[in-house]
C-alpha cells in the first residue's frame, strides 16, 4: 500500500509540474513582453483553463453549501 501512495504522490507532482509549465510559462513570457503567435495561443488556453477552474470551484462550493444546509 505504501508503494501505491508513493506512486500516486510522484504522479501528482509530475502533473503539478506540467500544469505550472503549461500555465505559468506563457504568463511569465507575456509579462516579459515576448508574446508571439503561438505564445498568444498558449496564453489564451491558459487563461481559459483558469476560468474553467474558477467556474468548477464555484459550482463545487455551491454544491457543498447546499449539502451542508440540507444536513
Amino acid at each position: 500500500m505504501k508503494e501505491a501512495k508513493d506512486i500516486l504522490r510522484i504522479v501528482g507532482i509530475v502533473l503539478l509540474v506540467l500544469f505550472v509549465l503549461a500555465v505559468g510559462v506563457p504568463l511569465v513570457l507575456a509579462a516579459a513582453g515576448v508574446a508571439l503567435g503561438i505564445l498568444g495561443t498558449l496564453i489564451g488556453l491558459a487563461v481559459m483553463l483558469i476560468k474553467i477552474a474558477i467556474v468548477v470551484a464555484i459550482i463545487y462550493l455551491i454544491v457543498v453549501g447546499i449539502r451542508a444546509v440540507l444536513k
